[in-house]
Order: C-alpha cells, then structure tokens, then sequence
C-alpha cells in the first residue's frame, strides 16, 4: 500500500474499485496501519469486511539500491507483503514500488523456479487483435539463448493460462525477419524455438509489427524490451496528446470533435495503457504484479485485476509443469 510515487492516496480507491468489481476477491492492506485506516473512510464500509490491515513499520525508498533493500530493510511493507504469499495467506502480490527491490527480495523470498536460469518481467502490450505478451522488460539486460528459450516457455504458459489459447504463437524480436538477421544470442534461440515441441515458434518480428498482433507472446532480452516497450507507451500518450490538442479551438473542430467522439473515444481507450497496468515477474515460486510507480487508481486496480486472473488460473503450477518437461 506504500509504494509508487502516492502511496495510499492511490492504493485505497484503488482497493476499494477493486472490492467492488470482484465480489469474491479479499485484500491484505499492507503498509502503515495508521496512514490506511486514515484513508479507509465511508467509501469503504460497504467492502470492509474483506479487508484485512497488514501493518508493517518501513518502507523501501523508489531509488533505493536493491542489494541494500534486500540485506538491511527486513520489516518493509514489500517485504511483509512477499513473506505472506510464501506462507500461503494469499495468493499474491501487487506493488507499485521499487521494481528493482521487488525482484531482489521476490527471488530471496519466494526463490525461483526449479531449473529456471533467471525470473522475467512480462506485461501485455495493445495490438490490433488484442493483446500480446512481451518479455523481458528489464530484469534480465543479457541473456543467453537458453534464457530466451526459458522466457518463452513463460510466456506461452502465461497466454495458455490467463487466454486460455491451446498453442500460443511465440516470436522472437528481432532486427529483421530474415533468419541471417540478428545477434548470436537470438538466432541460437530461434533454433531452440524451432526444436521444441513445447513451442508454436512463428519466426522473428520487427518493432514495425510489434502491435500488429501476429504473435501471442514477443521474446526478447531486458534492454531491449523496456526499450521497446517505454517507447510505445511515449508514442501512445504523444499520438493521444495530438488528438485532442487538434480537436481544440475553433468552433468547427469543436463540432468535428463531438461527431468523432464515438471512434475516439475507442482510440483513447485502447491507447491508454492504465488498461494494461501490471507487470508479472514470471520464474518465482508465487504471483508477484508490478504495477507502475506513478500509477493512478485505475491503473492500480488495473494491476489488481491481473493478479486475481493469474491466481485464479494456477499460473505458477503450469509454468512448472512446462519446465520440468524439458528436462
């Protein structure tokens, strides 16, 4: 409840929105017990018998270093958070704080996943068929060929599990489709793709078809997937921002505005990534969602929604069990 840039200020209507859409849904509040039942008023009485108050007396600062977080803050909110979903009191956790801490403390805590090299982040992107799943985006800046074949077969259990698609099409990014293009690292990937039976390898993609929706789940290493994919986030909020600053002013774009309203509408909210909050740190042993630092409610209630999906569908247990089979 502590972290991002606000805090309970957003993480309580955020709960609160969440409560209300998912009746069967309860949520341990975890943080400082004072400063969430101060934001707990009358909006709450009709959801809080599903609340429960976690207190926890620190917080972990968003530019604070991991290694540190990790060896000398042990009673933080986050923490405290991680411990509860290794101990089984819930099924989940969602926080909008240091992303570098989360995974520090989420690997220590929950630890990884038997024969897995290292965790990923992935998180939906909007195409034009949906969405498509797009990992890694930082946790790993390097990886090897077999990371990627491992990111993979994250990826597609994700699209298997939450989609319910039987044999999610997998790409790798890519400067090229061609098989010469690319480094070392990504083309021996691609021929692991290609011999496993665990896979629907559909070739690689470029950034120009990343939205097209050709591909359930896009494989590539961290740099290059946050690159890609704060990117894209800046490209939506420009071509938004556009829009309406075209649509202000005269008489006749206010007119043509109202007329389009109907269509834009559609676009804005497509291109709104609060939609989409969330990113799932696939590899642990236990459902951890990263929401964004500067989130809003919608945004973090957004996040909520995607734990309660992956928790719903026993995320963990397949990737798992897809992981032990190539062994």
């Amino acid at each position: 409840m502590m972290g991002g840039d606000y805090g309970p200020r957003v993480t309580v209507p955020a709960i609160i929105k969440s409560l209300t859409a998912h009746p069967d849904l309860k949520l341990i509040l975890v943080g400082n017990q004072e400063q969430i039942h101060a934001r707990l008023d009358a909006s709450a009485s009709g959801v809080r018998n599903r609340i429960v108050v976690h207190h926890a007396d620190d917080v972990i600062a968003m530019d604070e270093k991991p290694s540190a977080a990790l060896r000398s803050k042990r009673d933080t909110s986050m923490r405290a958070c991680l411990n509860l979903v290794k101990e089984g009191s819930a099924q989940a956790c969602v926080s909008a704080g240091n992303t570098g801490a989360l995974m520090a403390i989420g690997s220590h805590v929950l630890r990884k996943q038997q024969g897995l090299i290292r965790p990923a982040i992935c998180s939906a992107i909007p195409t034009l068929k949906g969405h498509s799943y797009l990992l890694d985006l930082g946790a790993n800046i390097e990886c090897s060929a077999e990371q990627l074949s491992q990111f993979a077969i994250m990826g597609a259990s994700l699209a298997s599990a939450v989609d319910n698609i039987k044999q999610p099409r997998v790409a790798l990014l890519n400067i090229g489709q061609e098989e010469i293009k690319g480094n070392a690292q990504v083309k021996e990937a691609a021929q692991l793709l290609q011999q496993s039976p665990l896979i629907n390898y559909v070739g690689y993609v470029e950034g120009d078809v990343l939205f097209e929706g050709d591909a359930d789940v896009i494989v590539c290493d961290g740099f290059t997937g946050n690159v890609a994919l704060k990117t894209s986030e800046g490209v939506a909020s420009f071509i938004s921002k556009k829009i309406k600053r075209q649509l202000r002013g005269s008489v006749q774009k206010k007119v043509l505005a109202w007329l389009a309203m109907p269509v834009l509408s559609a676009i804005f909210k497509q291109l709104d990534a609060r939609s989409l909050n969330g990113a799932v740190f696939l590899g642990l042993q236990g459902i951890v969602v990263k929401s964004h630092g500067n989130a809003d409610a919608y945004s973090f209630s957004s996040a909520i929604s995607l734990a309660l999906s992956m928790a719903s569908c026993g995320l963990a247990d397949t990737i798992d069990n897809r992981l032990q089979a190539l062994e």
